[in-house]
């Protein structure tokens, strides 16, 4: 048992060292593209299904609540954070439509519109992007395995080099931590 649970350590921590080798100059890239974003008023909306909802919560609250005591609080909101509005929405309209509607009700241009997503093929994930795209939104992407749709979706779009559901979470949450965005 002691030998799985460091075996598990070891896969995390080697995912996400590949990952940030890889990516660090990028990551830098969109990190000031976002710092300039914010210092024009632009707001980020976060938006993911499953766990990944509960990890575009977390990463709001990066944004908004920041445990940095040297950084500003940034306007950050998680579209999977109102279950009577996600509801009502996939009730009424269509599952699909949960991100898209919010984004054209709360957003406007120069916002910016972050997907976390395992596979990058959830519908209502890739309408979402389609629809910051339309709406003038800087899009944000972070997946999985072959990146499915985000990559065309995305302005900067990162995917993790793994097909581990477990894997590719855990290297989202690193990434949109406070302290690397």
């Amino acid at each position: 048992m002691i030998e799985a649970v460091l075996r598990k350590a070891r896969e995390s921590a080697a995912v996400k060292e590949e990952f940030f080798a890889a990516e660090a100059g990028r990551i830098a890239a969109l990190a000031t593209a976002m710092a300039q974003s914010f210092s024009r008023g632009a707001r980020l909306f976060v938006m993911g299904n499953g766990g990944g909802a509960t990890d575009a919560q977390h990463v709001a609250v990066e944004f908004f609540h920041p445990i940095l005591e040297k950084r500003r609080a940034l306007p950050a909101i998680a579209l999977t954070a109102d279950p009577a509005l996600v509801t009502a929405i996939s009730n009424d309209r269509d599952f699909s439509k949960i991100f898209a509607d919010q984004l054209a009700v709360l957003s406007a241009p120069g916002d910016m519109a972050l997907a976390l997503s395992t596979s990058g093929k959830s519908p209502n994930l890739v309408q979402g992007l389609e629809a910051a795209r339309r709406l003038g939104l800087m899009t944000i992407a972070f997946t999985g395995k072959d990146g499915g749709r985000f990559p065309l979706l995305a302005d900067h779009c990162f995917v993790v080099p793994s097909f581990s559901i477990h894997r590719i979470p855990e290297t989202h949450v690193a990434l949109g931590e406070d302290d690397v965005l």
